[in-house]
């Protein structure tokens, strides 16, 4: 696909500009046909096209970026604006780059025929998938402008729930790193000061002053192994982390942890509820709304487990009774599965039952976050203490010695 920068006049002789990504010029010049404009200059445009890649590489598409996307798509589309012209419109309007270069997409793809949910299957590092199976399930049962809405809204506490979770955890983080440089900084600094000047006393040093001040020698003399070890050994986890054997072991690891796997559970809980009360309410068939469900939760047991399920589905069974046997999900979602079955609303037992767990995500991390604070606080100042002591003891030995 090339690049291509056009100049052209509108039917009141105003000068249009702008670049338009195509096979061949001829596409440009029907694009600018189609929206009434008469082509005047039309060139490749290569320098801009990989800066505009430079600028779109670094700049991520958040879920608050999609939702304000869905949320201005549903009131232009309930305003009776054609498909067509509400992508043109967006992709003026937005500023993130990267996602104007998808909406861009999306655009020229409604141009040459596709469906917007076509458009966005091509586009699936810029628009999830659940969006493009919603947008589908949308344009199969006419509702296109609820099911919009209903995403908008979807993204809209997705993003809440991560940033709550983000925030929460900043102070305790700087107490943290406040606490270990203060640590270093007595260790490294401080105690072979005192060290040397014991050692020409004569004053013999406490074993844990020994084993401290053996570490930090250590680090001095071997820092650059250390160094090197990290540089190896991080990008190695990251590489692990990106096999399947190691992106099993550590969503295992996620909902077996103490503590944060309990939380990981519950979060994981709330979107496979919010997600397939979404699919099943836009009328896609409950298989499938499974199968984008389990690529949506985000972690590969899970969407394993959810497999099973759909398995189970398929030989007629509820939805109910299978999902007790996916480790992640609390026996409470079963419950509330099997109420939805039976009367006929399990969109709407979903929706309420990932609003619960939303809840109690915000809950249990705010918990997490007010005992953390103090208990930082509390390691460190035992740390610290065990330090001043390292330092003391020599000293009230010397004294002791001195006075006889």
């Amino acid at each position: 696909m090339t690049v291509y920068e056009y100049r052209a006049r509108n039917r009141m002789g105003e000068l249009v500009t702008g670049t338009y990504e195509s096979s061949d010029m001829s596409d440009v010049v029907h694009m600018l046909r189609n929206k009434g404009l008469y082509p005047v200059f039309i060139e490749e445009c290569r320098e801009k096209r990989s800066d505009t890649l430079m600028k779109v590489s670094f700049r991520k598409v958040t879920y608050k970026d999609i939702a304000v996307f869905c949320r201005q798509f549903a009131t232009m589309i309930n305003a009776g604006m054609p498909i067509p012209d509400i992508l043109d419109v967006l992709g003026r309007q937005t500023e993130n780059p990267r996602l104007k270069t998808g909406i861009e997409s999306l655009y020229h793809g409604v141009q040459k025929g596709k469906s917007l949910s076509n458009a966005m299957g091509m586009e699936r590092d810029i628009f999830p998938e659940l969006l493009a199976n919603m947008v589908e399930a949308g344009e199969l049962s006419g509702t296109l402008d609820r099911v919009m809405d209903r995403m908008a809204g979807h993204y809209e506490k997705e993003y809440r729930i991560r940033q709550k979770a983000k925030n929460a955890f900043v102070y305790p983080s700087l107490v943290a790193v406040v606490a270990v440089l203060v640590v270093v900084f007595l260790v490294a600094v401080v105690l072979p000061a005192f060290a040397s000047m014991f050692q020409q006393m004569g004053a013999v040093l406490p074993l844990f002053t020994r084993m401290l001040l053996g570490i930090c020698f250590f680090v001095r003399k071997r820092w650059v192994l250390l160094v090197i070890g990290t540089a190896v050994l991080l990008p190695g986890i990251g590489w692990y982390a990106k096999t399947p054997a190691g992106r099993e072991f550590f969503d295992v690891l996620s909902i077996r942890a103490p503590v944060i796997g309990n939380v990981n559970k519950k979060v994981i809980t709330a979107r496979f509820a919010r997600t397939l009360g979404a699919l099943v309410s836009s009328g896609l068939p409950l298989l499938q709304g499974l199968e984008v469900a389990g690529k949506v939760v985000g972690n590969t047991v899970v969407q394993k487990g959810l497999g099973k399920v759909g398995e189970e589905v398929r030989k007629g069974k509820g939805l109910a009774e299978p999902l007790k046997k996916v480790e992640a999900f609390p026996a409470m979602l079963s419950h509330m599965i099997r109420i939805g079955e039976d009367t006929g609303t399990l969109d709407f037992v979903l929706d309420k039952t990932a609003d619960y767990y939303d809840d109690e995500v915000e809950r249990t991390v705010n918990r997490m976050t007010t005992l953390l604070e103090p208990a930082i606080i509390i390691v460190m100042a035992i740390v610290v203490t065990f330090i001043v002591l390292s330092i003391v003891m020599p000293m009230l030995d010397i004294m002791t010695q001195a006075n006889f």
